[in-house]
């Protein structure tokens, strides 16, 4: 997912370098606007990463006329958290960020209203929720994986991991580094994945045999990745000796990218089989101040020209049907072909607990 060149994305959705910003101009499409071109400024509530191309969102400022303001507020979990609390009276009209593993939160707290974006049809049916009532609007789609450095596993002539029940294996002691269930996406992730796995009976098992291994936990991705994990490349400035980390299958290609010079191939990989599907989506705020901006916004981020250009600003996949991802994004970061899921139902009925219990067996 996404990445940026000061700060790299500690939550939810991005992956190793994102563009930083603070406000930006954008708009909706021109039937949505308080005037025929739309007016004024529209909020956009956020996690800590969300990148664009200034030209794309330049050109619908001229189409729309509205200018978009962006409020950033730490990472998923802490953003959505806020904006519950402040629901009766928002920062802004639409928040973009909530994912699969906390939506369930938002929704039940009344955070969003009703809101069928123009072009929701276009968007992949197997990320589509919530359709009765339309609070929430798929944008973008990633894999939580766990990634390995491939020079350390060459020079050790070590095969790396493959799946969850590889990294139990005494071969594996020491070597993965992730981050904090409670306090981290990308950590509550990996937890459901092994849910999903194992089942309610079988993932604290599994937990035991993993700490038993030597797992290191840290409060967040950027942490893990940038500062304990051996294959990237803020890893290797730190040098850090945790080759494997939990991460996104779309870190390795942002390995590539953002590398001087550009290596032909990833010093990173994934291990297909650790990996847990994660879904982003943004609403319209109940009690927003500027309804139309807010739904021209989400329209905008719908959009094929938006959709289009997501995956080498946020590191994300897009969820609409006709939108592709550039040659170098698919070469080094294709998505899982099978990653754990959870129905949104089930992550609702056991996520607190299943924290709880993570934190008691993993953390004490």
């Amino acid at each position: 997912m996404s990445t940026k060149a000061s700060t790299k994305r500690r939550t939810a959705a991005a992956v190793v370098v994102a563009l930083g910003l603070v406000t930006l101009s954008a708009c909706g499409s021109s039937g949505s606007g308080d005037k025929a071109a739309g007016s004024g400024t529209v909020t956009l509530v956020s996690h800590d990463s969300f990148a664009y191309s200034k030209s794309v969102l330049h050109a619908f400022e001229q189409e729309s006329g509205y200018k978009v303001r962006i409020l950033k507020d730490g990472d998923a979990g802490q953003a959505v958290n806020k904006a519950i609390l402040t629901k009766d009276n928002p920062q802004g009209d639409v928040f973009f960020g909530v994912d699969n593993t906390l939506l369930s939160r938002a929704l039940d707290n009344g955070l969003f209203q009703p809101y069928e974006p123009k072009g929701s049809d276009q968007i992949v049916q197997r990320y589509r929720v919530d359709e009765d009532k339309h609070r929430v609007t798929p944008i973008d789609s990633g894999d939580i994986c766990v990634n390995y450095d491939k020079a350390y596993f060459s020079k050790h002539e070590l095969a790396p991991p493959t799946s969850f029940d590889d990294l139990v294996k005494p071969a594996y002691k020491n070597l993965l580094v992730t981050e904090n269930a409670s306090t981290s996406s990308p950590g509550l992730g990996f937890l459901l994945g092994t849910a999903a796995k194992y089942g309610d009976a079988g993932w604290q098992g599994y937990w035991k045999k993993l700490k038993a291994n030597g797992v290191k936990v840290v409060d967040g991705w950027e942490q893990a990745y940038n500062d304990e994990f051996s294959g990237s490349a803020g890893g290797k400035k730190a040098k850090a000796d945790r080759p494997l980390v939990v991460s996104y299958a779309s870190s390795p290609p942002a390995e590539v990218i953002y590398a001087d010079p550009k290596p032909k191939t990833a010093p990173t990989g994934v291990a297909g089989g650790t990996c847990f599907r994660q879904v982003e989506y943004a609403g319209l705020l109940s009690n927003a101040k500027n309804t139309k901006g807010g739904k021209a916004l989400l329209d905008f981020l719908i959009s094929f020209r938006f959709q289009q250009d997501m995956p080498l600003n946020m590191f994300v996949y897009p969820v609409r049907e006709t939108a592709k991802v550039p040659e170098v994004f698919a070469k080094f970061g294709p998505q899982a072909e099978h990653p754990e899921t959870l129905a949104p139902a089930e992550i609702a009925k056991n996520r607190d607990q299943w924290v709880k219990s993570w934190t008691s067996l993993v953390l004490k």
